[in-house]
C-alpha cells in the first residue's frame, strides 16, 4: 500500500481546485492523476465509482476513497488521518 495520496480529477473540475486548495493550505503533498487524456486512469475512476466518472476520487494511503467531498469533508479526513 502506497504512502501517497491521490487525487484523480480534471483541470475543467471546480471540486478538484478546492481540494488542491486544502492540500496545499496543509503543505500535503498528493499525486495527481488528470483522467481527462488518460483512458486508464478514467477506466479504474468509474470502476470504483459504479460506473461514474466522478472528480475528484481521491484515495488514501488506509485505502478509503473520497469522492466529489466538501471542504468540510476533506478536511475532516485529513484530520482523522493525522491523529492516527
Amino acid at each position: 500500500m502506497s504512502d501517497t495520496i491521490k487525487m484523480y480529477g480534471a483541470m475543467w473540475c471546480p471540486d478538484c481546485a478546492i481540494a488542491k486548495q486544502v492540500f496545499a493550505h496543509i503543505g500535503l503533498s498528493y499525486e495527481w492523476i488528470d483522467i481527462s487524456n488518460d483512458n486508464e486512469s478514467a477506466a479504474y475512476v468509474e470502476r470504483i465509482n459504479g460506473g461514474n466518472r466522478s472528480v475528484p476520487t481521491i484515495i488514501f494511503p488506509d485505502g478509503s476513497v473520497l469522492t466529489e467531498p466538501s471542504k468540510a469533508t476533506l478536511q475532516a479526513k485529513l484530520d482523522d488521518l493525522n491523529r492516527c
